[in-house]
């Protein structure tokens, strides 16, 4: 089965917890803070690899996480860091963020790799909170949490060239004659229903890879028919071969359906208009095509290249391959010969746009619960070791620090007050000492 559309969730591995120790040893009284820091928690990070040519893994395994850090330890030593993740994904793979549709990464080369998303720090072990004022802190943090998304992945396969046309013109059928592929043949529409690859090895020694690509009808570009299913994999070829049904089997009109094709391509992505395209006039060997092509030809004009084949007698497909193979290869000299995009503007200089700073909190107010909210003190909740006093009062201190105790004394709470920030619950109080 080809897949080249799925949804998955990933997530970063959770950084390890602090440690909370002293050290004990003979003839050092009163020993100071000894707690390690936890580990980081493992990146997830996908790679490119060439052996695979679909997307098919994801469907039997949609979630991905990252192994945590390790926890610290006591006399100073630090959590193990975990290691990351690697996910391995065919050329072609474009990732973007499910919710909002931003592009993650475009994987295209073998190796190539790129950070989906990031593990969380290690929590710092109490002997990084030693003060002159709080020598011996009995306090550590808890390890700061992965990131995690939901992720879309799309496939858009890596060939030189793209067979484009109607359903039943021949593309399936050329494909196997001059490629060792074996694609699924038939004689109704929608033979096809997922690309086949395969390597074409032209007389010369020149080689290239032929994609055929599934059927187009009117209005493919809005997802009719296979739609977009198809129409993702022309916008990496390089060369696009057009095959037309030149006999009108069918009933259909070899010009309209060039036509037709056309417009769908450019529908979709304005920059297929200027993709380089050949015409394979099909089906030579049945009657009144003869007469077709001479008919087609003055429609068309002599601009484009056409090439009368027959995929069944093989007749006119060394011709046709040569062009492509010699066409491609003047494609790929003018990309490599692009120059690199050089910035404009003044050199050194780069123009910054200044963002709305992000409100480091929010208040509001469910019945009788004062719900506070915001990304800083949601991660501080976290990270947050309550099981130590010193955790409590450090807490508290940053709270009132950030301004969220004025606010909230402001907003009516009171003594006893119920206090909800993330999943947990406090009592409004100010009767805390807090520690430096």
């Amino acid at each position: 089965m080809f897949v080249d559309q799925v949804k998955i969730y990933v997530k970063g591995g959770d950084g390890g917890r602090g440690q909370v120790a002293f050290r004990r040893e003979k003839y050092v009284p009163n020993g100071g803070p000894a707690g390690g820091d936890g580990g980081n928690g493992g990146d997830i990070i996908f790679r490119v690899d060439e052996g695979l040519r679909t997307l098919m893994d994801f469907r039997y395994q949609r979630h991905f996480k990252a192994e945590p850090g390790e926890p610290g330890r006591s006399k100073a030593q630090h959590g193990a860091s975990a290691d990351d993740k690697i996910v391995r994904v065919p050329p072609g793979t474009v990732i973007r963020d499910a919710e909002t549709g931003e592009l993650i990464a475009d994987l295209v080369a073998h190796g190539q790799e790129a950070v989906i998303v990031r593990g969380g720090r290690g929590g710092k072990g109490n002997m990084r909170f030693a003060t002159p004022v709080n020598p011996a802190p009995a306090i550590s943090e808890n390890g700061e949490p992965g990131v995690e998304r939901w992720i879309e992945l799309e496939l858009k396969l890596l060939a030189d060239i793209g067979l484009v046309g109607y359903p039943s013109v021949g593309k399936s059928t050329m494909l196997s004659v001059v490629s060792a592929a074996r694609p699924k043949i038939g004689a109704y529409h929608f033979t096809t229903i997922a690309p086949n690859l395969g390597v074409v090895q032209v007389e010369d020694g020149r080689s290239f890879v032929m994609a055929d690509l599934p059927g187009l009808i009117e209005g493919a570009h809005e997802g009719v028919g296979l739609g977009h299913q198809f129409l993702r994999h022309v916008e990496r070829t390089k060369v696009i071969i057009h095959v037309i049904d030149m006999a009108g089997s069918e009933g259909r009109d070899p010009y309209e359906d060039y036509l037709q094709i056309n417009k769908e391509l450019v529908l979709y992505n304005q920059d297929l208009e200027k993709r380089p395209q050949i015409i394979a006039a099909n089906k030579m060997d049945l009657p009144d095509a003869e007469e077709q092509l001479e008919f087609f030809k003055e429609q068309i004009g002599k601009d484009v290249a056409i090439f009368p084949i027959s995929s069944v007698t093989r007749k006119g497909l060394r011709e046709l391959l040569f062009a492509a193979a010699n066409l491609l290869d003047k494609v790929e000299e003018e990309i490599a010969n692009q120059p690199e995009e050089v910035p404009t503007g003044p050199v050194g200089r780069k123009l910054y746009k200044a963002e709305a700073p992000e409100v480091p909190f929010t208040i509001r107010k469910e019945n009788e619960v004062f719900v506070v909210e915001g990304t800083q003190i949601e991660k501080l909740i976290l990270m947050t070791n309550f099981n130590y006093h010193d955790g409590l009062m450090r807490f508290s201190k940053i709270m009132k620090d950030m301004g969220v105790e004025a606010e909230l004394r402001q907003r009516g709470a009171e003594e006893g007050s119920t206090i909800r920030i993330g999943e947990m619950e406090f009592e409004f109080t100010e009767n805390l000492d807090y520690v430096d």
